[in-house]
Formats: C-alpha cells, structure tokens, sequence
C-alpha cells in the first residue's frame, strides 16, 4: 500500500514548541519570569504550585462538589513522587521548587483508556473508510512493515504528543509484535516518561511471549504496568480462552475491543466473553457501541469496565457508544483517544465530542455526561475504570503526583466565566503549561523537558518513509 505523503513542515508545526500567553490577570515580565528547570531526565524535586486561581481535585473529600474544587491561591505541594498536601498557604518545604500558579487551572494529568501509539504511522489514512475498510487496507498492511528501530520512532512520536497534551497515564493496546519489537516499543513508552499500561495480545501459539515480556521488560519499569488484550468473538473462542489465561494468571486486567461496529454483532463477542468467564471488574470492554439494553444491563450487574473512543467511533462511522444507559446501570467509563483514527492526542476535543454526541443524538443538554461528568471520565474516571484509582485520577494527599496545570490566558480561552466548562469547550492542547508525571516535570511553560522535538518529528519521517518504499 502506497501512503499518503506527510507535508513536514505542517508536522514540525504542529509539534513544534507553542508559546502560550501570561497567566490570566498575572501577566509577567520577561525579566520575572523563573528560568526554565535544569531538573536531569529522571531527577524529580519537591515543588510547590502557588496560588493556583482554581484547583480541581476530583476529590470531594478535598474540595468542593463531585470535582473536589478549591478557589482563590490554592497551594498544590509535590514530594517525593506524591500529592503531598492540597490548600491554603502552605509552606514551602526548604530547597523546595516553586512555580507560581497564580491565574491558572491545576487538576489531574488525563488518563487516555485505550491507544495503539504505532498508529502514529497511518495518521489521516484510508479517510474515506469504514472500520472494516480502514483496518483491511491502513492497519493490517502497515504493521507487518515496521521494524524495531521505525517502531521506536512511530510510538516515541506519539507517546510524547499525549503527553504534551496532558495525558499522564495512557493504556496501549498493542498488535501482536515480535519479542524484539515489543522491547523497542515498551523502550519508547519509557522514554517519553509516561505512566503507561501494555495491554499486549498475541496469538494463542505465541501467548507464551505475554509473560516473558512482563517480566523481562515492563517489571523493571516503575511506571509501567501490563494487561492482556485481545479480540472478542465466538470465532476465536479458542484463542480467546488461552489469552484469557495468560491475564488470569498474571493477576491483571483483559482488554478487549467489543461491538464497535454493528458487522461485529454476528461473532456474538459479549457471549464469548461470558463463555470464558471473563465478563466481570477486570474486563475492560474499548467502544462497546451496538450491546443489547440486556447486555448493558450486564454489563453493569458484572462490573464490567468501558473505555469510549467518540472522535474514532466519528471518523469510522461506526455509531454512538450509549452512555447514558451505561452510567444509569452504574457503569465505571473512561475516555480513549484510538490511535491512528482519533487522528490527534487531544483530550478536550474528546470530552466535547463525548458530550456533544449525546446531546444531539438525545436532544438533552442535561443528558449523561454533563461536563462535570466528562471531566471526570478524563481523570478519575479512567482510573477506576482500570484499577488504579488508589494512585492516581485525583489530587488525593498520598496519591501520585501526575498533576497538570493549564494556562487560560490565551486566545482561545479567556476572558473568564466559567471556567470548568471552558476547559471542555474552549480548552486546546496549547493550555497546557506544566505536566508533571510521579513527580517529574516532564512540560514547562508550554515545552517538553529534555526532547528534541524536531528530532523526534525527523525520525518519524524517516520511518514513514521507509514505509512508503516497502
């Protein structure tokens, strides 16, 4: 298959750094502002956040309503890895960093439920197809091309667009991929200093490889860790089953896509899942559009976990994922970007469209989910979703320090009104100033810490380029 050509200088610009503006009321000198930290990959220091106009906590033991909010100079202290305390006038532990927050948003680093990060390859491809189309002529021509070394370039670029975008924890389903691709794969997660979930799949004669690359790959990792993933159907029970075990084994969670288009009703994917005794809180289910109400119901009474892709179920053509119905049988749901059919690593723009969606399909603006909801999904949501709700998702004293802080004093953003909406309706990529991972700081002022971005760009093109001629 011939690949579109990618325009590279469009690419560079878009990646490239982006200057945001001073923060809202506080606008800053040049010879004020802090010098970028010097902070070493992998070094991670006590840093104080001061005087915060608006900190979500999605804790409502901490703040205010189901967002946990705090207003009017709140103080966000990180240490040693941790949200060490949330408040008012906290004091600065010595030889603590502290970055001045005034005029800005702090809240929880997104959590993304469900990518393929090598997708990153076939960006804007077959655009003219359905699921079935896209996969048959963009997906599965392309990955049996990739080596190691492209593979690297492939996931590093995206990997650290999700995170210059905010996403702090991110769950990759991965393609079956040989054992020495997996490793340059796991090494460029590692590298762009995500916290990231593996959900590996393989064929029922190579599951074998699942455990070995947990052990020699991912276990060493401390922000890594692994799930097995696979495709539902009655058609591949047998596979199905042995994947299964793998997961059981292992003591993690199963990842599955299931009913993303209505063509997959007919392998009959919830019954298999149910047949091999999967159907319950370690599941978690990617799109999950065209269920039955019994099996939404079902979904709900098993605890059975969703991850909602809305920008990839648009582009596919492939339906609208019923929420609604979800959260009213207690479903935990989270939110998904989808690889090379989201088409960008974009949390706002995801929360809008899942909210956009119900409202026109229900005719509703008060329908499921509101944008506190939605915000939710984003965050805390997604971590419950798939069991890590203890570490992160909130700003929680004990919890990880995966922590964002947006700039709304940009064009796109200001003037103030209601900033919690504003975040889903207005808010860009671009806002996002600071992002922190367990503590390090991985964005500041609007820039990836310690990346070439522009490198990074050009080996992606020279990737993509050997894809072209293979």
């Amino acid at each position: 298959m011939n690949l579109p050509k990618i325009n590279r200088r469009r690419v560079l610009a878009g990646l490239s750094t982006v200057p945001l503006a001073a923060a809202a009321g506080f606008p800053a000198l040049a010879q004020d502002r802090p010098a970028r930290p010097t902070e070493a990959p992998g070094d991670r220091r006590t840093t104080l956040l001061r005087g915060a106009d608006l900190v979500l906590t999605m804790d409502p033991h901490v703040g205010k309503g189901t967002l946990g909010q705090l207003e009017n100079g709140v103080d966000v202290l990180l240490k040693d890895g941790t949200v060490a305390a949330v408040g008012h006038g906290l004091t600065a532990p010595a030889g603590a960093r502290v970055l001045d927050t005034r005029g800005k948003i702090v809240l929880p680093g997104f959590v993304d439920l469900h990518n393929h990060l090598w997708q990153s390859s076939i960006r804007g491809g077959c655009s003219n197809e359905d699921l079935y189309g896209w996969l048959s002529d963009c997906n599965r021509v392309t990955l049996p091309k990739i080596g190691p070394q492209d593979m690297y370039r492939f996931v590093h670029l995206a990997a650290l667009d999700a995170l210059q975008a905010g996403v702090t924890t991110l769950v990759d389903w991965v393609h079956p991929v040989p054992y020495d691709t997996s490793e340059r794969y796991i090494k460029a997660l590692d590298d762009s200093g995500l916290r990231f979930v593996y959900a590996s799949t393989q064929s029922a004669a190579d599951a074998h490889l699942i455990p070995k690359i947990k052990k020699d790959f991912l276990d060493p990792l401390p922000l890594a860790s692994v799930q097995v993933s696979a495709h539902a159907g009655m058609g591949q029970i047998k596979e199905l089953r042995a994947l299964y075990e793998v997961a059981r084994d292992l003591g993690v969670m199963f990842n599955s896509h299931v009913l993303e288009n209505k063509g997959d009703r007919a392998d009959d994917p919830i019954r298999s899942l149910r047949e091999i005794d999967a159907f319950g809180p370690n599941l978690l289910m990617n799109h999950a559009i065209h269920l039955t109400d019994e099996e939404i119901a079902l979904t709900g009474e098993h605890d059975v976990r969703i991850a909602h892709c809305p920008l990839s179920n648009m582009r596919l053509a492939s339906g609208i994922c019923p929420l609604p119905a979800f959260h009213q049988h207690g479903v935990k749901a989270g939110l998904g970007h989808d690889g090379g059919t989201n088409d960008t690593s974009d949390m706002f723009n995801v929360m809008k469209a899942a909210v956009g969606l119900q409202r026109a399909r229900h005719e509703d603006a008060g329908i499921h989910p509101t944008l506190p909801a939605v915000l939710r999904m984003a965050t805390l949501g997604g971590a419950e979703a798939i069991g890590m709700a203890d570490r992160v998702g909130s700003l929680t004293p004990g919890k990880r320090a995966d922590v964002v802080v947006l700039d709304p004093g940009t064009l796109n953003f200001a003037p103030r009104f209601d900033w919690t909406s504003q975040i889903v309706l207005n808010g860009q990529p671009p806002n996002v100033s600071e992002v922190f991972v367990d503590g390090h700081l991985r964005k500041s002022r609007g820039e990836l810490l310690h990346v070439d971005t522009a490198r990074v760009v050009r080996e992606a093109e020279l990737a993509a380029a050997h894809l072209r001629t293979a």
